[in-house]
Order: structure tokens, then sequence, then C-alpha cells
């Protein structure tokens, strides 16, 4: 073989390895919800009758809150390239050290951790005649 050849496929193999380097970064990255906004549109779409007055997303994007303007409210959490939305109850929502938990049992969607969201967060988006 000549250098020629063997550069070649050197070449060649070194634009393999960096393309699966490439892909399987892509493939770890952790999708979040971006904004309040995002929440809000998946759980008007998802639930029936869900007018939402307002919704707050975790710092780490990994969990989210509707609340309707007739004092309902849901959790958003992102599932793959997905929002997967459950109507819950107040019952379900409490603060923690992490943030705001809400236990939606539901197995398939599992605890909702909102990060470094406060209560003072959640009263400031509930209607005035749900008490938080």
């Amino acid at each position: 073989m000549t250098p020629a050849i063997v550069g070649g496929i050197a070449t060649v193999v070194v634009l393999l390895l960096a393309g699966v380097g490439w892909t399987v970064v892509r493939m770890r990255r952790i999708v979040k919800i971006e904004t309040p906004e995002e929440a809000a549109d998946a759980a008007q779409a998802q639930l029936r009758g869900f007018a939402v007055a307002g919704a707050v997303v975790g710092a780490d994007g990994q969990g989210a809150l509707a609340i309707a303007d007739d004092g309902r409210v849901a959790a958003v959490k992102r599932i793959g390239k997905t929002l997967a939305v459950r109507e819950v109850s107040w019952r379900t929502v409490r603060a923690t050290r992490e943030g705001i938990l809400v236990e939606t049992g539901d197995k398939a969607l599992g605890a909702v951790m909102l990060a470094q969201v406060d209560v003072l967060d959640i009263r400031r988006l509930a209607p005035k005649s749900v008490r938080v």
C-alpha cells in the first residue's frame, strides 16, 4: 500500500469516528421544557376545557405546572420529544427543599419536579378562589 492510500483510509476512519461521537452526544442531550408558554400550550391541547391562566417551569426544564383559570392544575413533563400532561389534584403539589414536587400517581409520568420553584411562585399563578 502506498502512503496516499494509508492516509486516505486513516482520514475516512477519523471522519467516521467523529460522526459517531457527534451522534452519541446529540442522543444524550437532555431536551428541556423551554418556556412556560410551551407547557401552557401542551396543557391546553391535551386537556379538554383547560384554559391556562399561568404556567411555571422548573429551573432544569424537566417539569412544569400549568394552572387553569378555573383552578385546575396540570403537571407537565417531557418524555422523549413530547410533553406529557396530566391533570392532578392540588393535594399532590407540595414544596420540598429542591422545589415543587407533584406526585401524579401515573406510572408512565411518575413524579414531576419543578427545580428551584417555590410556593410563592405557585401562589402567584393560582386563581384567588384556590387556596395554595
